[in-house]
């Protein structure tokens, strides 16, 4: 009982909270992990999280974009 209760306190760590925008930047994420997301992911890593992966999305692009018109 003790070991369920140490579990649930316990945050996720960055590379768990990069999952969590990995999966949400695709748009498939399920409600009872969305929920359960929201109320363990620290505020702070899910902005660090979003601003890495939204910098990754728009490298990706400008190497498609540039890959396209060398051609």
């Amino acid at each position: 009982m003790q070991d369920l209760k140490q579990e649930k306190s316990r945050k996720p760590s960055f590379l768990a909270t990069m999952k969590a925008i990995f999966w949400s930047f695709l748009g498939i994420r399920k409600k009872s992990d969305y929920e359960q997301d929201a109320a363990h992911l620290n505020p702070v890593h899910v902005i660090i999280a979003g601003l890495i992966g939204a910098l990754i999305f728009i490298a990706t692009l400008l190497v498609i974009i540039n890959v396209v018109v060398s051609k």
